[in-house]
């Protein structure tokens, strides 16, 4: 099976304020939560998450996107940080199991239908 990665953008942060006493941004912060809740899909080699420096989204914090080979990528922008860890693996776990990487809408997470999301065809699509 091809390898599923679900990149988090650490440098994404709500407030473009200083963070008080050198807190973590919040997309680190969301990057430790989807750690600590891992699942048996993301314990497995079939799922990774991967942390990046940024995904220039910065208008539009916190960002992530769920990517495998020949399906298309899905970019999350907009993500409240408390809310959605538990959605992004539900939606990890849906991504992972559908052959083409379709996802209807109907099917993401409650908490995901309200965020900026872009899907991106496949390459050689």
């Amino acid at each position: 099976m091809p390898k599923h990665t679900l990149f988090i953008c650490q440098s994404c942060h709500h407030s473009s304020e200083d963070r008080p006493n050198h807190q973590p941004a919040d997309g680190t912060r969301l990057l430790e939560q989807l750690n600590t809740l891992g699942t048996e899909h993301i314990q497995s080699n079939e799922f990774e998450i991967q942390p990046v420096g940024c995904l220039w989204t910065c208008d539009k914090p916190c960002a992530v996107a769920f990517s495998a080979p020949h399906k298309p990528t899905y970019l999350f922008t907009t993500l409240p940080t408390g809310q959605t860890a538990p959605a992004l693996l539900q939606f990890g776990k849906r991504y992972l199991d559908s052959k083409t990487g379709d996802i209807p809408w109907k099917q993401f997470p409650e908490a995901l239908q309200s965020v900026s999301i872009a899907k991106i065809p496949a390459v050689g699509e």
